[in-house]
């Protein structure tokens, strides 16, 4: 039985969902990303990344936003089965 744990959004494989746990973000950057749909237990799924890493793109309910790699990184997500 393998065991979910907390690892950072920029961390995640293209196509793999996860559960949006937290952000480690000022206050302001956490607003905006809240105002854009990522709030505490969204469903997230990584989308693609650019050809440097990037921006990464991810889709949260329902809409699709592209976010700083630096960012992602800040961001702590459950991996889903």
């Amino acid at each position: 039985m393998s065991e979910n744990h907390i690892v950072a959004l920029a961390s995640l494989p293209a196509a793999r969902k996860a559960r949006l746990t937290g952000m480690h973000l000022p206050p302001a950057e956490c607003q905006r990303l809240m105002e854009m749909g990522m709030t505490v237990g969204a469903e997230v799924t990584v989308l693609k990344r650019a050809p440097l890493g990037d921006p990464i793109e991810i889709a949260v309910r329902g809409g699709h936003l592209s976010i700083r790699a630096n960012v992602a990184q800040s961001v702590s997500v459950e991996p889903l089965p």
